[in-house]
């Protein structure tokens, strides 16, 4: 099984990326993705998820209304557009997929996004 993050960078105060998670291995709409976040001594939090089939989506308040995950279930991909981004949002993202009919999860190695001037 693979997972794989990129898109992350370097980007100013007020800008944007998209990140991308490729995963192989796995019937990939069989599984749930979730994106997360993690800054240097906190623990790594739940940024957005979004279920197998991509009807349900859903985003954590400090970032909602300027984040938006979605899916290709035929590229085997998970997005998140992170739109309006603010210093804080400084953090390695990680990609996770879960198994929707098990607790099987795998994780990528995660992204550096850095939101600086």
């Amino acid at each position: 099984v693979s997972v794989v993050e990129s898109g992350g960078g370097l980007v100013e105060p007020g800008g944007s990326l998209t990140l991308t998670c490729k995963c192989s291995g796995v019937p990939f709409d069989e599984y749930h993705a979730s994106w997360y976040r993690q800054t240097p001594g906190k623990e790594r939090e739940l940024v957005a998820f979004i279920t197998g089939d991509g009807n349900n989506a859903r985003i954590v308040d400090a970032v909602k209304g300027r984040f938006t995950i979605s899916r290709d279930n035929d590229r085997d991909l998970v997005s998140l557009e992170m739109n309006s981004l603010k210093p804080e949002g400084t953090a390695v993202s990680y990609c996770k997929i879960q198994g929707m009919s098990s607790n099987t999860e795998f994780w990528g190695q995660g992204t550096q996004v850095t939101v600086s001037s």
